[in-house]
């Protein structure tokens, strides 16, 4: 009977404990949260006693590992009693598979013991070779050939298990030993780390695909080291391999594959036992070699055995273990790859759903066009479609003043504050015409801002939009997207797909699964941490808060337009399937305005306002006396209202909610004014001094809006005046930044930035300006874009990255 750890739960804890650098005590209590169906943002905001103050971020990866470690136990499980019923199992074996501590070492241990198919190895054994193979690792002083004589045999009645000369006895032999070998965990573990270490992937174009990959041609014949390799080339090479353009292979760097032996070869040979096998046969090969006294190099005694032995472990490593390594290796760096742009996606995402918002304003959305027309469309403060209309301003009707005088009556007719205008096609001569009617009619007090209109057609063609305008043409659901984006960013943008948002790299080549958790986790988190009006949000944002989920959301929606708005908190229990742990969830980030209640329009928990009531006490005033009031809460402290369930964590942000309630974490609203004269690659030059708007952020660098329908790059090196590790650390998406236009190539559509404080074009000739690529204005995911992303998918640049990637080989 072999014994395993009895508690793999408290490994587990152990283990996340200690990777995050805290107390097991608070691994334990998140845990316990998240089995009994506490979402992050609650565990994070509500109940930071239990688990010390952990926040989303490691909240979210503490899940993450949570998941990855209990997979983990259940696999330790099962190949443990896959074993065990084989008969195989050993106290060291078992101990070995307790200790591990990953998949792959798991994996590894299995390897020898796992079923599978009859192979060649297993074959040689059954024609009695695993004693020959046995003898000649055990005395290589025996002869092979005349060793291998001794186990030639006639075929059985069925025609198997023939041996008919000394030649397939020892290869018969040498696959038993490479299939030996090959299954080692030592071996495997020794080999895969020399080989991520130190180890490059090297790439070749296919003669035949030069001309159709011209857009891989910095790949064509390209290598470095694979633990090095940035994650936007990795996912490039691989996309390049497979759209069968580029061939890729695993090795060491050129001067050491011609070593003998080889260092793998030897490595390999040194784990099993026959290491002076591999070098004896190496010296004899490479007996013309001069010593550096000019007399002959040393060598090893060569004996019988040892050339056979050699070639056995050479050939294991070339047919085994090579391929296997290959295989496993590109994968760990897809792997790699994909987490990383998946982060950087994420971490995107969660700028641009926090851009700060323009607010309650009367906003004309502005979708440009040009044969098909600009559509307009006006919404109220509170976002309610008030009117639409659609106007010919450009080619091929050319209707300017008839274009000017529509939209003015728009505007006059419902007191419009701000004009939001599609950054897509035709945006800046849109810009122009709304520029014309700004200096026309002064009276009307308008503010004209540009908007990314990514994903908008997406959502015009979605089934919640045909719900929520049913009547309405789709060309114009697009404007009245446009207009509430600038409203609240984060209120309009959760009605689409995050992949449509347009901020990601290579979002079509990652995990899509692992993606699509990430962006839901991102905008879950932003969500939550705004906080949403219970009686405006739409179901699509109700359903992005804590614990409510879709169906529970269209159900709040349904019983408010039954019932008219909520009043309070209390009356969300009310609602149909909102039970209990719903109510627990949700109700923190739910806010209801004007209601019966003010601590309802805050983010204090229901569970917490006995707490408050405290407070009020001590300071004999009413709640709306209090909150807001920084005088009458400037001298209490958290440790006087603690109690066994609230500790000082809670308190203190009760204390500050209650100082400024429903405080808004986005920051304040700004927008890039876009140079005049300015509106095409073509009337840009070097040294130009130009506002934008950060619209990606990638390891590379940053894209950036400059108003000519085609994004700059403002690669790492040209961020800041010290250096740059990360270029999140400097920029975020949606951020407003000054530039400097150092390069521009017109013909290839690349416009080279700096945001520097001395930026001179020349200098941009060997630096940022040789990375420069462009991102084509556009809507990420819409229709008129799908054969661009097509192109793209084959090779083509792309908005998510690999746009730069003939420049960016040395990112």
């Amino acid at each position: 009977m072999h014994s395993v750890n009895p508690d793999p739960a408290r490994r587990i804890v152990a283990r996340i404990a200690d990777e995050l650098a805290v107390r097991t005590a608070q691994v334990e209590a998140a845990a316990s949260l998240l089995d009994a169906g506490a979402t992050v943002p609650f565990i994070a905001r509500y109940r930071k006693e239990a688990t010390g103050g952990l926040d989303d971020t490691q909240l979210r990866t503490l899940s993450e590992r949570l998941g990855y470690l209990r997979e983990l136990e259940d696999r330790r499980a099962t190949i443990l009693a896959s074993i065990g019923e084989q008969g195989k199992l050993t106290d060291a074996l078992a101990s070995q598979i307790v200790e591990a501590d990953t998949r792959q070492r798991l994996e590894d241990l299995y390897l020898p013991y796992r079923p599978k198919r009859r192979t060649r190895a297993q074959v040689a054994k059954e024609a009695g070779l695993e004693a020959l193979a046995d003898a000649l690792v055990a005395d290589p002083m025996l002869d092979p050939q005349l060793e291998a004589s001794k186990y030639l045999r006639a075929p059985d009645e069925k025609g198997e298990h023939g041996v008919p000369d000394p030649k397939a006895a020892l290869d018969g032999a040498r696959d038993i030993l490479a299939e030996r070998f090959a299954e080692r965990a030592d071996v495997l573990e020794a080999l895969r780390e020399r080989m991520w270490t130190e180890g490059w992937i090297s790439s070749k174009v296919h003669d035949d695909k030069a001309a159709e990959g011209e857009k891989f041609r910095d790949w064509f014949d390209h290598a470095e080291p694979i633990a090095k390799v940035p994650s936007h080339r990795a996912l490039a090479l691989l996309r390049g391999r497979q759209q069968g353009v580029l061939s890729l292979k695993l090795g060491l760097e050129p001067a050491l594959e011609q070593q003998l032996p080889h260092p793998c070869v030897a490595l390999l040979a040194a784990k099993v036992g026959l290491g002076r096998s591999v070098r004896a046969a190496a010296s004899a090969a490479s007996s013309a070699s001069v010593s550096p006294e000019g007399g002959s190099a040393a060598r090893e005694p060569v004996r019988p055995a040892d050339a056979w032995l050699a070639e056995a472990c050479r050939w294991c490593w070339r047919v085994k273990l090579l391929p296997h390594f290959e295989t496993e290796l590109f994968g760990r760096m897809r792997e790699a790859a994909e987490a990383e742009a998946i982060r950087v996606f994420g971490a995107n995402l969660k700028d641009v759903l926090l851009a700060p918002p323009a607010g309650p304003r009367a906003v004309l959305g502005l979708d440009p066009g040009i044969r098909t027309g600009v559509k307009a469309a006006v919404v109220d403060a509170t976002g309610k479609l008030l009117d639409t209309a659609t106007v010919y301003p450009h080619e091929p009707r050319r209707d300017w003043e008839g274009s000017i005088a529509a939209l003015a009556a728009l505007a006059a007719k419902h007191s419009v504050e701000l004009v939001a205008i599609g950054n897509g096609t035709a945006s800046r001569e849109t810009d122009r015409l709304v520029a014309d009617l700004i200096g026309r009619h002064p009276e009307l007090r308008l503010r004209k801002l540009v908007v990314s209109e990514a994903g908008a057609s997406v959502y015009s063609a979605s089934a919640l939009a045909a719900k929520e305008f049913p009547q309405l043409d789709v060309s114009l659901r697009g404007a009245v997207s446009i207009a509430r984006r600038l409203q609240d960013p984060l209120a309009e943008l959760v009605k689409i797909d995050p992949k449509s948002i347009g901020v990601g790299q290579y979002q079509h080549d990652v995990n899509q699964h692992a993606l699509s958790r990430q962006l839901d986790a991102a905008v879950e988190d932003c969500v939550n941490s705004v906080g949403v009006d219970v009686n405006t949000a739409s179901a699509a944002l109700l359903a992005r808060v804590s614990g409510l989920g879709a169906t529970v959301a269209q159900r709040v929606v349904d019983y408010r337009d039954a019932n008219g708005a909520f009043r309070s908190r209390e009356a969300l229990r009310k609602v149909p399937y909102l039970g209990e742990k719903t109510f627990e969830q949700a109700a923190g980030f739910l806010r209801i305005r004007d209601g019966d209640d003010p601590l309802d329009a805050s983010a204090v928990h229901p569970e917490a306002y006995p707490v408050v009531e405290r407070i009020l006490a001590r300071v004999g005033r009413s709640a709306r006396e209090l909150i807001g009031n920084r005088d009458a809460l400037r001298g209490l402290e958290a440790r006087q209202f603690v109690d066994e369930r609230f500790g000082e964590p809670t308190v203190r942000d009760i204390l500050a909610e209650l100082e400024k309630p429903g405080r808004d974490p986005r920051g304040e609203f700004v927008t890039a004014s876009f140079k005049e004269g300015v509106e095409t690659i073509a009337d840009l030059r070097p040294g130009m001094k130009l506002q934008g708007v950060v619209t990606n952020v990638a390891n590379f660098g940053a894209f950036v809006d400059v108003g000519v329908h085609q994004d700059g790059l403002v690669h790492v090196s040209q961020l800041a005046d010290r250096f740059v590790k990360d270029p999140r650390d400097v920029v975020k998406a949606g951020q407003v930044v000054s530039v400097t236009v150092l390069e521009v190539d017109a013909a290839r559509k690349r416009i080279a930035l700096s945001m520097k404080s001395g930026a001179q074009p020349e200098r941009a000739v060997r630096g940022a300006a040789a990375d420069a690529g462009g991102r084509p204005r556009g809507r990420s995911g819409d229709t008129r874009r799908a054969a661009d992303d097509r192109r793209g998918r084959a090779g083509e640049p792309t908005a998510l990255g690999d746009a730069l990637s003939r420049a960016l080989r040395r990112s």
